[in-house]
């Protein structure tokens, strides 16, 4: 079925979607130990208060203002009134160092900045000292002490300025070819480029998204937003598409409450990454393991049954009678972990490993595989509910035209396609190419139409013999292991794989016990207990690859890869080359054969 008529830009649409929503509920964040819920008619007065203030204090259409926050009801609004102004959004990853934002001010010609709580307001003096003064810094906590000349305003006194200054608004004039937001790569290597959406190509995404969601039914329908609202994935999935379908948004305190956010928000749709969802599966079995008895067994019957239901498509009628007497008395309970109403959790950002997938959709979970990328807007294809291949990230959206040049590559063509890179007119040339979007990604389509992703075509390790190995593959297999917390495969211009890996939390609280020393400490990676058990999973993955595919050899890591770190993007993807960087010395021990 066609998407309804949404309305010639995203801030029509988000006009219309506040007029029909009025004192309903919109957002929701917990503030002081309990949630506070903000109405479709606030945000709209709020966005519509700041766009006048930024106004006020020179910001024009086609000016660029940067939101460095957590997801918040202000980043929405703020957003919202870039919108409203004509102004494009440019949004910043919290995780971001100073010289990050140094960088990304200066490269957007940042005009002015919103900034949120925490840690982020030194950061932000650091990136803005010694640079020109900006138009207007608008702080949703604690002030930032910026250079002379830059008016700071909190958020409640923008606001009230706004509301006192009124002005004319270009949003309700904005074409779908003019731009909407830079959206910054998460950069798995090398300096982030800009990616320029327009009000078209998001519009077009979530037009080329209704079928699913016709799908799915829509209703009265409340988002859980968790990743970072800097990303393109969240951006469009997790405020645009909830806005164009009049739903609720609660925004999650982050991953250490995730667990307790899923019970209040009780959302119906939940997006995520593979990451994620690997954790979860990892922490649900080690539960399980702990419980033995009874429920054990009842837990692994039903998993059990609902995998020969996946594979079969049905079971016979003795079978799907305890099937659904499982259903109630475990399934139940898992579907209870997510809120209790969940219509479809909907996984993108990087390959999900089917057996995650097929666990989570045996325990009754509505798991969907999508993919795409910033530069498309970014969903490219997403499986359905009633045509759920598990292997697959689905058929294309509406219409995206997908097709898989000689090498293997992936290319993508549609109204959801970006500008380009600002600034970056060669990278602009070298990935938009007779109207194709050249993704980097390697994949294949199947007879009915499905896409499936193997690797990054740059990822891609060929050994020193010639075969080309997908290290995404190996290591989704390997991080199946329970003793298995995080795995970094290598082998490029080698004779064979070799393996970082971080052993799971248990395994290393153990062998702190064991050895009595703290967390973290690097004498753990010499517990030959540890080592044992890591070989021992490490051993077991292997039984699944080709020999090319085996690892040789592994190193014990014991920091996690974080985003802290520098060693994971926002979205929790691997950055290699930092981790092949820093551990590079273990690397060459690995292949020189020495302790």
């Amino acid at each position: 079925m066609a998407a309804p008529d949404l309305g010639a830009n995203l801030w029509e649409m988000f006009v219309r979607a506040a007029r029909r929503g009025g004192d309903r509920p919109f957002l929701a964040r917990r503030e002081n130990g309990s949630w506070r819920r903000r109405t479709w008619n606030e945000i709209r007065e709020e966005a519509l208060a700041l766009a006048a203030c930024l106004a006020a204090h020179g910001v024009r259409p086609g000016d660029r203002v940067a939101i460095v926050a957590e997801n918040r009801p202000e980043w929405c609004a703020a957003d919202l009134a870039c919108l409203a102004l004509g102004a494009v959004t440019v949004p910043a990853y919290t995780t971001w160092t100073a010289e990050d934002y140094a960088y990304l001010l200066d490269h957007a010609e940042a005009v002015a900045v919103i900034v949120g709580g925490g840690t982020i307001p030194d950061r932000i003096e650091a990136a803005l000292s010694g640079r020109p003064p900006r138009r207007l810094v608008v702080a949703l906590e604690r002030r930032p002490d910026v250079p002379a000349g830059t008016p700071v305003l909190d958020w409640h006194e923008a606001l009230a300025l706004g509301r006192n200054t009124g002005a004319e608004l270009a949003g309700d004039r904005a074409s779908t070819g003019d731009l909407a937001c830079f959206i910054y790569t998460s950069g798995t290597g090398g300096r982030p480029k800009a990616v320029m959406l327009t009000h078209g190509s998001i519009m077009a995404n979530l037009e080329g998204a209704w079928g699913l969601l016709e799908e799915v039914g829509i209703g009265e329908d409340v988002f859980l937003s968790f990743l970072p609202l800097s990303h393109a994935y969240e951006h469009t999935v997790g405020q645009f598409l909830p806005i164009a379908m009049g739903a609720e948004i609660w925004y999650a305190d982050g991953v250490e409450r995730l667990s307790h956010d899923l019970l209040d928000a009780r959302p119906t749709i939940f997006t995520c990454v593979p990451r994620l969802l690997e954790v979860m599966r990892q922490r649900i079995l080690a539960q399980v393991d702990r419980q033995g008895g009874v429920r054990a067994k009842l837990f692994r019957a039903t998993l059990a049954l609902g995998l020969r239901r996946l594979e079969r498509g049905e079971l016979d009628s003795a079978l799907a009678l305890l099937d659904r007497l499982l259903d109630r008395l475990v399934r139940s309970q898992v579907r209870a972990r997510f809120g209790g109403r969940l219509k479809a959790m909907v996984s993108g950002g990087a390959p999900l490993n089917p057996e995650v997938g097929r666990f989570f959709l045996a325990l009754g979970v509505p798991l969907l595989q999508g993919y795409g990328q910033t530069e498309a807007s970014p969903v490219i294809s997403a499986n359905r509910p009633r045509r759920n291949k598990v292997e697959t990230v689905g058929p294309p959206l509406d219409g995206v035209e997908v097709r898989i040049a000689e090498d293997g590559e992936i290319l993508v063509r549609g109204k959801l396609v970006m500008k380009g890179y600002f600034k970056d007119p060669e990278a602009t040339a070298a990935t938009l190419r007779d109207g194709w979007l050249h993704t980097g990604d390697i994949g294949r389509i199947d007879d009915e139409g499905f896409l499936s992703i193997t690797d990054r075509k740059k990822d891609i390790i060929v050994l020193s013999g010639g075969d080309n190995v997908a290290p995404q593959k190996v290591e989704s297999i390997l991080a199946l292991e329970p003793e298995i917390g995080q795995v970094l495969v290598y082998g490029d211009r080698r004779p064979h794989l070799v393996a970082l890996v971080v052993p799971s939390k248990e395994l290393l609280e153990a062998a702190a016990a064991r050895l009595g020393v703290p967390m973290g400490s690097p004498q753990l990676a010499s517990d030959p207990e540890l080592k044992r058990a890591v070989d021992e999973a490490v051993a077991r993955a292997n039984t699944k690859l080709s020999s090319t595919e085996r690892i040789r050899r592994v190193e014990l890591v014991i920091e996690p890869f974080t985003v802290e770190n520098g060693l994971l993007t926002p979205t929790l993807k691997l950055r290699r080359g930092r981790i092949v960087e820093r551990h590079g010395i273990a690397i060459e021990r690995l292949y020189a054969g020495s302790a």
